[in-house]
């Protein structure tokens, strides 16, 4: 009847039969008309050796290139403040005026004693001159004496009168507050009418230089003596000053180029680390002192193979490990790698030139399975594509 209801165990069979059906439609049995498993399908790539840049990724954080903090010279009440926060200026730009009343008249007190020294030198040497051409006819020897010790003090008092009008010429220049540097300023710590002194021990504002900027990093000092290990057995090959790279907080690459200013001369006791001082260009702030940032530092070239990470697993205890197709077989072998470069592994030990890795088709895979190899490549996305197959050559030109 249409209507039967099948027992439990023939629907259970029925089901079976079913997905085994639909297994073998998919391919995951192969080989004869027996059904007896075959080759697994897995998409491999050649490996070939090639000159990989050794990059290392250090943290950092940004320092100011130069910072100055603006304090009055001379005393006095703040009457202007000429400048913009967060606004540039030049070196040698008013900031700050003060009330120079006091100190132009201090000047013009230096100024007349200065006019007064002068009068006397000459008067001095006057009476020098005089007892010079009379010495011997109404006035004694004592008497030039007298009149050239009394020319020296003269002379004497006119340089003090002329260091004390320079001094207050100085004082009164300084009631203009420049920059000593060209940088971007602070907010003004003081107002129109605030009263301030000499050389006081607080700050007026900051001027700080953005561009150029310095980036502080810190290497261990265990890896700098590996990688002069592998420099002195030639499997590192440093060409000149190393190229720097700044990753800035949202993972974007700063396009500003560096260079290194100070290599480092001493590992701290505490940390093992050796600082190391790069400077980049900074045209438009977009570093400030004391943002945290990451370094990429390319220090030279290795010989090394590029195993995609993708094909690669990492065990519990740190061992990276691979497929290969060998003898129509998978093979896992396990890797030593020395840091990473565009997604892939850079392999010093455990596969050579030629050999092919296994891509795709690693679900479930085991050492010594059977496998039949289909040639792949990764894009640009690092997605999985069937190798381009090779342009065949036109054919060969026949002699007449």
């Amino acid at each position: 009847m249409s209507g039967r209801i099948l027992p439990r165990w023939q629907t259970a069979a029925v089901l079976l039969l079913a997905l085994a059906a639909q297994a073998a439609a998919q391919g995951m049995f192969g080989g004869g008309s027996r059904g007896t498993p075959g080759p697994r399908e897995v998409g491999v790539m050649t490996v070939s050796d090639e000159n990989v840049p050794y990059t290392v990724t250090l943290p950092g954080r940004a320092v100011a290139y130069q910072e100055t903090g603006i304090r009055p010279q001379v005393g006095g009440e703040v009457l202007e403040i000429s400048y913009e926060p967060g606004q540039p200026v030049a070196q040698g730009e008013v900031l700050f005026r003060l009330d120079p009343e006091t100190l132009s008249a201090a000047l013009a007190a230096a100024e007349a004693s200065v006019a007064g020294a002068e009068a006397s030198l000459s008067s001095a040497q006057a009476t020098v001159e005089r007892y010079r051409r009379l010495e011997g006819s109404g006035v004694t020897s004592v008497d030039r004496s007298n009149a050239e010790v009394a020319l020296a003090q003269a002379q004497a008092e006119l340089k003090a009168a002329e260091a004390a009008r320079d001094t207050a010429q100085l004082s009164l220049k300084r009631t203009e507050i420049v920059s000593p540097i060209q940088g971007i300023p602070d907010v003004a710590a003081v107002s129109v009418g605030d009263l301030v002194t000499a050389n006081q021990s607080e700050l007026l504002t900051t001027i700080t230089q953005l561009d150029p900027i310095y980036v502080d990093v810190n290497e261990s000092s265990a890896r700098l003596l590996r990688n002069r290990e592998r420099v002195q057995a030639g499997s590192l090959l440093v060409n000149g000053e190393a190229g720097t790279r700044v990753i800035l907080e949202t993972g974007e690459a700063y396009q500003g180029t560096g260079r290194l200013v100070s290599p480092g001369i001493a590992v701290s006791p505490t940390t093992g680390t050796v600082p190391i001082r790069l400077q980049f260009d900074n045209p438009d702030g977009m570093i400030l002192p004391g943002q945290f940032l990451r370094v990429e530092m390319t220090v030279g070239t290795t010989r090394a193979v590029l195993i995609p990470q993708r094909a690669t697993r990492r065990a519990t205890d740190g061992t990276l490990t691979a497929f290969v197709a060998r003898d129509g077989t998978a093979q896992q072998i396990t890797l030593t790698e020395s840091g990473s470069y565009r997604g892939s592994w850079i392999v010093t030990q455990g596969i050579t030139a030629g050999e092919e890795v296994i891509l795709d088709g690693l679900e479930n895979l085991r050492s010594g399975a059977e496998i039949a190899t289909v040639p792949v490549a990764l894009d640009a996305q690092g997605v999985v594509r069937p190798a381009e197959a090779p342009e065949a050559s036109p054919p060969a030109a026949t002699a007449g």
